[in-house]
This record gives structure tokens, C-alpha cells and sequence, in this order.
């Protein structure tokens, strides 16, 4: 496995671009490969694989879990969406900044984003299937949300009327977070 990385402008996201084998019978990808991606500096010790199917204009997110402390490796199986990760660690030179970029089932790429980001996406495509790795075991009391609109993050979706759960549509602001005890796991070094 040949593993390209290309940085953002967020401490430790990084788009992984994995190599493809491709012929006339179709193509090869080695998603996960704990070498490669030990060799690149990318935490390998995922426990959970989670997948999700949503139609044109869904937006989940932003979601981030601190008990315990869940980085995701995130991939679009089947169409297209817009992946964002919002840095929300105290005394990080990023904190409050958002990357967000198109990725495909063509393209392939990946998304990895550390514990201390939120992460989220919206759907492009008609229909599309993210998968996620985890490297944490989900606990929905360790867990929280950004709300997706934040002014203060300023994110630029690529959707006008998004739809939404009830969850999302009233999640806290990243201020209101950074006032909880809970913010205090993700202070970066």
C-alpha cells in the first residue's frame, strides 16, 4: 500500500489518498492498513467501523466524543459529500477554524480527524454512504455536538436548506462547549 497524504490548514487533519489498483475488471484499495498509516503518523488503534446512508442535503454533525476521546477515519463509499472537521481544542493555534472539502466514492480520499475536532458532513449526491472508523467505542454520555451553523466557525456548506435532525438542529455553540468542564480533555500540546 502506497499512502499519499496531503495536509490542511487544521493541526493533525489530514486527507489520506490511498494507491488504487484499477483494470478493466474493476479496482483494489487497502482502506485500512496499520503500518502504513503508523508510518504516516496517523493513530491505527480503531475499534469501531460505522456506516451511514443519507439523502441530498443531509447534514449530521458536528459530532465529537471525549469518553473516551474518538478520532474518526472517515470515507464516502457511494456518491458524494462535503466531510468538515472544526478543530475544538483548547490552546490550539486552530481552535474554532473548519476544513471542509467534496469527497467521492471516485476519488476514493480520506478524512482523518483527531480527537478534539468535531466532524460532520452534508450530502451532495442524491444519495450517499459514509463510512467512519472510530478509534474510540461509542458512549452517548461522553459524547456532544457542534451546532452546525455556528456563526462563529462560519462554515460554508454547499447546501441551502439543509435537512437536519432535532439533535443537531440544537446542539451547542462551540463558546458554550468551551465553557464545560468536559472541554478540558481536549486541550492540544
Amino acid at each position: 500500500m502506497q499512502v499519499k497524504t496531503e495536509k490542511t490548514p487544521i493541526n493533525d487533519v489530514v486527507i489520506i489518498i490511498p494507491e488504487i489498483y484499477q483494470d478493466d475488471r474493476g479496482f483494489f484499495i487497502e482502506v485500512f492498513r496499520k503500518d502504513k498509516l503508523d508510518e504516516i503518523g496517523i493513530p491505527s488503534s480503531f475499534v469501531q467501523l460505522n456506516q451511514s446512508g443519507s439523502v441530498k442535503n443531509v447534514i449530521r454533525g458536528l459530532h465529537f466524543q471525549w469518553d473516551p476521546p474518538m478520532a474518526k477515519l472517515m470515507r464516502v463509499v457511494q456518491g458524494r459529500a462535503f466531510l468538515v472537521a472544526v478543530d475544538i481544542r483548547k490552546g490550539s493555534k486552530t481552535l474554532g477554524k473548519w476544513f471542509g472539502r467534496e469527497f467521492s466514492s471516485e476519488s476514493k480520499h480520506m478524512l482523518y480527524a483527531p480527537a478534539g475536532c468535531a466532524r460532520g458532513f452534508c450530502v451532495l449526491s442524491d444519495y450517499a454512504e459514509i463510512q467512519y472508523l472510530c478509534t474510540g467505542i461509542y458512549n452517548n454520555k461522553g459524547e456532544s455536538g457542534i451546532l452546525w451553523n455556528d456563526p462563529e466557525i462560519g462554515i460554508d456548506w454547499p447546501v441551502k436548506d439543509p435537512i437536519l435532525s432535532y439533535k443537531d438542529g440544537k446542539a451547542q455553540t462551540l463558546k458554550q462547549w468551551l465553557n464545560r468542564e468536559e472541554s478540558n480533555n481536549f486541550n492540544y500540546e
